[in-house]
């Protein structure tokens, strides 16, 4: 993990976490700005110039002081990872969801739901029993079978 104000490289990177005072963390999430949403940068932090990204279907100049409170995973280094089945996670252990697989119908109920590829993923719990998973993604928590957790290839990353 790094603060988008030391990414050298161009590429995609998923916002990990924005660490900033609290007028400017909540204007960064009207944006959108939040944990695991997917960001590309265009052109690279020079000489604390800071960077231009595209985000959310628009180009956007961030200051050097903007860009060092949005820490960021490498997509593109992540990619060199194992697959692993979301259901084989630990408890609070965070992840990229790689693929899905599945039927065609259950693969686009669980595409609707807002699993989709390099979406940031927190296993937040599990029944006593071990079935369902409750997983956090995109701001909300999800239930899912232990079956359907079986199906979904993740990245694991640490945050």
């Amino acid at each position: 993990m790094q603060k988008l104000s030391e990414v050298m490289t161009r590429g995609k990177y998923v916002v990990a976490q924005v660490t900033a005072e609290h007028q400017l963390k909540k204007r960064l999430s009207e944006m959108g700005m939040v944990r695991g949403k997917v960001l590309t940068v265009i052109t690279q932090n020079m000489q604390a110039n800071g960077a231009m990204i595209h985000f959310q279907g628009q180009r956007l100049a961030l200051s050097d002081s903007i860009a060092s409170c949005i820490e960021v995973l490498s997509v593109n280094e992540l990619a060199e990872q194992e697959l692993k089945p979301l259901s084989q996670l630990n408890l609070k252990q965070s992840c990229l969801v790689a693929k899905i697989g599945g039927k065609k119908e259950l693969k686009r109920r669980l595409m609707d739901m807002g699993l989709t590829q390099n979406t940031l993923v927190t296993l937040v719990n599990t029944a006593p029993l071990g079935d369902p998973l409750e997983i956090l993604l995109r701001g909300y928590k999800l239930t899912l079978r232990r079956s359907e957790a079986e199906l979904i290839m993740v990245r694991e990353i640490s945050i």
